[in-house]
Formats: C-alpha cells, sequence, structure tokens
C-alpha cells in the first residue's frame, strides 16, 4: 500500500501537487533573532510554504568533552569541538515562541527538527503543525517514536542511511503512531557535490518505500532540486541565507532571498510541466497547424496529365494532402486542370 498523500498546515503534498519548498533557516541567523525574522520574511516573500529551524541546545545534542572523537578534524568546521559548534550554532529556546508568532503573521508554516525528546515537548507546547528529523538522527528511533506519539505529520531525511536504516525508520515512525509520513533523499556533506546525489535514487525510494518522497538539498545551486521534482520529489528543503558571505556555520552553503524566490519558481514549473501521458494536441500548438508540411502543386498540369514528382512539393503550410500521401499521388493522373501553387487534394487524382 502506497501513502504518496500527506498534509502539513492545511497543505496538501504529494505528486498531484506542486512542490512543498521548505527554507531551512539552521544557524544562519547567526545569533540575532531580527535576522530570524528577516529571513522568516524572505522566505515568506520568496514563496516558500515553510520555513524550519532546529531545536536543540549543546547539552542536548552532545557532551562537553575532550576526548578525540568529539573534536571536529575536517571539512568547514574544522577545529572545534561539537559542543563549541553547537553552542554558537543553536536557535535560543527563549526565541521559539518569538519565532513561531512571527512566522504565523506572515502567513508561513514553522516547524522544527528535534533532537531529543525536550525539544519536542517544547515544539508541542507551540503546536507546531509537524516534525523533521534530521539525517543524523535517522538512527535515533526512540527519538522518532517519540516525535511519531504526537500524531502530527513527520518529515525523515536520510543521509548516511542505508536502505535498512531507512525501513527501520519508516517503521518506527509507524510504530509510535505517525499517520503522515515523508522522507527525503539527502546527502550529507555541507556543501554537497551534485555527482554525489544519485537522484535516480529517489523515483526508486518512491516505489520501494511507498512515501512522498523530497529532497534535502545541500548544493550549491538549484539544479539539483529542480531535477529532482522533475523525478517526483514532492518535497525541496533547502538552506537559506540573508548573506551568504555573513560568516556564519551555515551560510556558505545557503541561498540568498533572490536564489530561493528562483527555486521556488523553478520547482513550480518543473512539476507544471511534467503534466500527465498526453500524446494530443495542446492548445498552444493549434494555431500552428496550419504550418506544418503539406504537398502543393509546382507546375501547371492538364486535366488527366501524369502528376510526375517534380510536379509536387512538401511545403509548408499545411494545407494540402499530408507528406504521407505523396506515392499514392505520383504517377497518377490528374482529374482538372491544375495552377501551380495550389495544394494538392487527393480528389484532384484519379483513384
Amino acid at each position: 500500500m502506497t501513502h504518496l498523500t500527506m498534509t502539513i498546515a492545511g497543505r496538501p503534498i504529494g505528486p498531484a501537487h506542486p512542490p512543498y519548498v521548505i527554507a531551512e533557516l539552521s544557524a544562519n541567523h547567526n545569533g540575532s533573532l531580527d535576522a530570524a525574522f528577516r529571513i522568516i520574511d524572505a522566505a515568506a516573500a520568496a514563496g516558500a510554504d515553510a520555513v524550519k529551524i532546529q531545536t536543540y541546545t549543546a547539552d542536548t545534542i552532545t557532551l562537553n568533552s575532550a576526548r578525540p572523537e568529539f573534536q571536529i578534524t575536517e571539512g568547514k568546521w574544522a577545529g572545534q569541538s561539537l559542543y563549541q559548534l553547537y553552542q554558537s550554532a543553536y536557535t535560543p529556546w527563549e526565541w521559539h515562541p518569538a519565532i513561531f508568532d512571527h512566522a504565523r503573521k506572515r502567513g508561513i508554516t514553522m516547524f522544527s527538527s528535534p533532537f531529543d525528546f525536550t525539544a519536542i515537548d517544547l515544539l508541542e507546547d507551540l503546536n507546531a503543525p509537524a516534525y523533521k528529523i534530521a539525517s543524523f538522527e535517522a538512527v535515533d528511533l526512540p527519538l522518532i517514536r517519540y516525535a511519531a506519539s504526537t500524531g502530527k505529520p513527520m518529515i525523515i531525511s536520510t543521509g548516511m542511511a542505508d536502505a535498512e536504516e531507512i525501513a527501520e525508520a519508516i517503521q518506527a515512525a509507524r510504530d509510535g503512531g505517525c499517520k503522515e509520513l515523508a522522507i527525503l533523499h539527502c546527502v550529507s556533506g555541507y556543501p554537497a557535490p551534485a555527482e554525489d546525489y544519485n537522484l535516480r535514487t529517489v523515483p526508486d525510494m518512491i516505489a520501494r518505500f511507498g512515501l512522498v518522497t523530497g529532497l534535502s538539498d545541500h548544493t550549491l545551486d538549484n539544479t539539483t532540486a529542480i531535477a529532482a521534482v522533475a523525478l517526483g520529489a514532492s518535497i525541496i528543503e533547502k538552506h537559506m541565507t540573508e548573506d551568504r558571505t555573513g560568516g556564519g556555520p551555515d551560510d556558505s552553503f545557503s541561498l540568498e532571498p533572490a536564489e530561493f524566490a528562483a527555486l521556488c519558481a523553478s520547482a513550480r514549473t518543473a512539476w507544471e510541466a511534467l503534466g500527465a501521458v498526453d500524446y494530443g494536441r495542446k492548445s498552444s500548438e493549434r494555431a500552428n497547424v496550419l504550418f506544418r508540411r503539406s504537398l502543393y502543386f509546382v507546375k501547371d498540369l492538364q486535366a488527366g496529365e501524369v502528376i510526375t514528382a517534380d510536379a509536387i512539393r512538401s511545403v509548408r503550410p499545411g494545407v494540402g494532402a499530408a507528406p504521407k500521401h505523396w506515392d499514392a499521388i505520383v504517377g497518377k493522373r490528374t482529374v482538372r486542370a491544375i495552377q501551380a501553387q495550389t495544394p494538392v487534394s487527393l480528389s484532384d487524382v484519379t483513384p
């Protein structure tokens, strides 16, 4: 049984509906509540369906430890401990009511990725309409079950997860009581090269898991996301910032407002272009049918004269007999006198 539709805050999501575009605010507020408000405003203006934040503190997501495994040694965050990174990047919990209220005033859906049970409790107090499980937490089955127990729609990112782990996460959500569930194909690189995305995985995920499927995109432009829509992605999630050179933890791989607006427009155009299987003539083509090729006489002919190959041509416009009748006409005789530059009609020739 497939479940290729879900609803978040009244917005239906699935192949029969335009892509659901999520602006990931993440750490791009860079410690400023006003900046968070501005990004929400920009996301609404760009045409995003939702803004997503992340609900954790350094203490709820990791340990303040000097052990080697807690140190980041590679990538854009190298040189920090996990605790230091999350301490600088988190969205203060006391901001959450104001952020949700601001989004509500702007008419855009707001939800979050929780990283522990207490985050879910906080978000429930704020009446969050959905939950997003981040890729790194897709293996935290107790967390998934607890989020599912709220009865809210859920989205699970699958970066780093193999097919068995994805199936386990889905089962945990179902066991917890989740009725409306989506999964996102994701590459957990920051940024991630387009060639790592293997977008043919998207239709395979739809067929394999029977769920609304989307893309969490960490590439540096919009091409991958738009291509994913053409392959069946119903959700697009992309980081958004005010300024990619702002120096925050996630700024460098995020879209600026104009780029995000282009993503929203292009993703929806790609979905509209998918349409349905249809070999019929389209409304935009009807006026141009006249200008297809057809057969015209190019010589004056007498009644009863044999029509030779040099007496007719296939030309535009399409008023005469179709070119497919060429062989049936050449060698036949005219039934009346013919003037050059007149369209060929099958009634002009002997049977």
